[in-house]
């Protein structure tokens, strides 16, 4: 029987150098480790990266070949791409355990060693030299660039303090305290936004990267790590922060560029795969696939919006935060008005402008606006764009010889009528507001015959605000909720969003 098919159980029984000569042990570095083990993955049709979705034919199959080349990774990307969540995936790859001189802090490999304490060991009691296991979850170091990271933090420097107590010259080696990278060896080494570090830390980089050694305080040391490098880094921090120095650009053998979901559908996976929802909230709150793409189409529309900062980019974490926040939007609703269960409403949408607004940077003229008539705006065009997945579009429906589906709204509005959709109505409330507006019941019968009670009254303030989106009928933000009313009379009303959203049309 090989070592590598020896399972955890009889591996964590080998407890010296013997017993791992005995088992057929050879050491393998950490990117052949990594190679061999997706290989073998590919091979049995096994999921390397699970949980990453959009990325199955761009980015996933750049990172296996990077892996396959056994070359150090950049990955390049905005914000809320993932970049981490693949890094810390790479663990998978490894192999379960592997074996470690006893007590050694550089993980040294017991028939490699690389430090004088595992030199002086194995010297000493031979093949009855101790060994330890390292776990595959132990062997992840993260480290994000900050400003104050220091070469001593990443390589090491002589240590004052241990050279007193083991009275030690300062030019003995045993006197250096090792940094992160050191103490790595065989480990995949994570730097988060690798711009961030400053260019005089970048350069300390080159020698470990090439040639795989380090220096430290101009000891004649050469200890040739073992290190599985992967690298994140924004783009925008080239030109707002700070840069790759070229000669370190160089030294990274693959660079990954990632990108955000591409459909609706991809991100409404990792949303619903990374929201939190809490157990009360499952049994309280009943929603429907179309408000989750509402959400998803929020952020569609703010990566294409003049008023959000293309280049810092619009993060999957923000239709994880807009998701829990209308969640929460429709239990606290229903825990106020005392009701056992509650179904999502369009209002409870407008509920997750905070997340919304924490997540988007503004450009300028976004500024001006406000980021909650921005956030507000978002909403209204997701709303608009997805109200013609599902009904007419109003401007085609004028012309419609078989007659205008939204005559009677338009026109029981057009009679003075006014609604007040207030985000705290009861259940009972909120049906019952919506049944009182003449054509609303007949054009959901017509478009949508198949739904629960529940949906077809969701539907109905879903249309709603989307003959309000598409000009048919005015609408009016007011602090307790929405109220709606005639065009005409919207267009006059003092603080009415009329004009905003009319205009807005060619902004966003």
């Amino acid at each position: 029987m090989s070592y590598h098919s020896l399972k955890a159980n009889h591996l964590l029984k080998l407890k010296t150098l013997g017993d791992l000569k005995a088992a057929g042990y050879q050491p393998r570095s950490i990117k052949q480790e990594l190679r061999e083990n997706l290989i073998q993955k590919i091979r049995d049709k096994e999921v390397v990266f699970p949980g990453i979705w959009g990325y199955e034919d761009t980015v996933i199959p750049d990172v296996e070949r990077a892996i396959l080349s056994m070359h150090h990774i950049n990955l390049l990307g905005l914000r809320g791409q993932a970049k981490t969540r693949i890094a810390r995936l790479m663990i998978n790859l490894l192999d379960e355990y592997i074996p470690v001189v006893a007590g050694s802090e550089l993980n040294d490999d017991p028939l490699h060693p690389l430090s004088r304490y595992a030199h002086d060991l194995i010297a000493e009691k031979g093949d009855d030299t101790p060994i330890a296991w390292l776990h595959r979850d132990d062997r992840y170091t993260e480290k994000l660039a900050t400003p104050d990271v220091s070469v001593a933090d990443l390589i090491g420097d002589v240590d004052p303090i241990k050279a007193a107590t083991l009275k030690l010259p300062y030019s003995d080696e045993r006197t250096i305290h090792f940094g992160l990278i050191p103490r790595s060896h065989r480990c995949i080494f994570v730097i988060n936004e690798l711009p961030d570090l400053q260019a005089r830390i970048q350069v300390s980089l080159f020698n470990i990267l090439q040639e795989g050694d380090i220096q430290i305080r101009g000891f004649k040391l050469r200890l040739p790590l073992d290190i599985q490098f992967v690298f994140t880094a924004n783009p925008e921090d080239y030109t707002n922060r700070g840069s790759i120095v070229t000669p370190l650009k160089d030294r990274i053998d693959s660079q990954i560029v990632t990108h955000y979901p591409k459909s609706i559908e991809i991100g409404k996976k990792i949303t619903q795969q990374e929201a939190v929802i809490k157990t009360e909230q499952k049994g309280l709150v009943k929603t429907n696939d179309l408000i989750a793409d509402l959400i998803e189409q929020v952020a569609f529309e703010a990566r294409e919006s003049e008023y959000v900062d293309s280049k810092s980019g619009v993060s999957a974490r923000m239709t994880i935060s807009a998701f829990e926040n209308m969640l929460s939007s429709a239990e606290r609703r229903a825990l106020l008005n005392g009701e056992k269960e509650t179904y999502v409403r369009i209002a409870d949408l407008y509920g997750a402008v905070p997340a919304i607004c924490g997540k988007v940077e503004l450009v300028y003229e976004g500024e001006v606006e406000g980021p909650v008539i921005v956030a507000q705006n978002l909403i209204g065009k997701a709303i608009r764009n997805q109200f013609l997945q599902y009904f007419p579009n109003p401007e085609k429906a004028k012309k419609d010889k078989r007659g205008n589906p939204y005559k009677k709204i338009s026109d029981w509005f057009g009679d003075g009528n006014t609604i007040d959709i207030l985000n705290e109505l009861s259940n009972r409330d909120y049906e019952n507001r919506l049944r009182t507006i003449d054509g609303l019941d007949d054009v959901i019968d017509q478009f949508h015959t198949r739904l629960s009670r529940q949906e077809r009254i969701f539907m109905m303030e879903f249309a709603l605000h989307g003959l309000a989106e598409h000009s048919l009928i005015g609408k009016k933000a007011m602090d307790t909720g929405q109220q709606f009313k005639d065009l005409l009379g919207s267009m006059f009303s003092p603080g009415s969003r009329f004009e905003e959203e009319d205009d807005d049309d060619d902004k966003f």
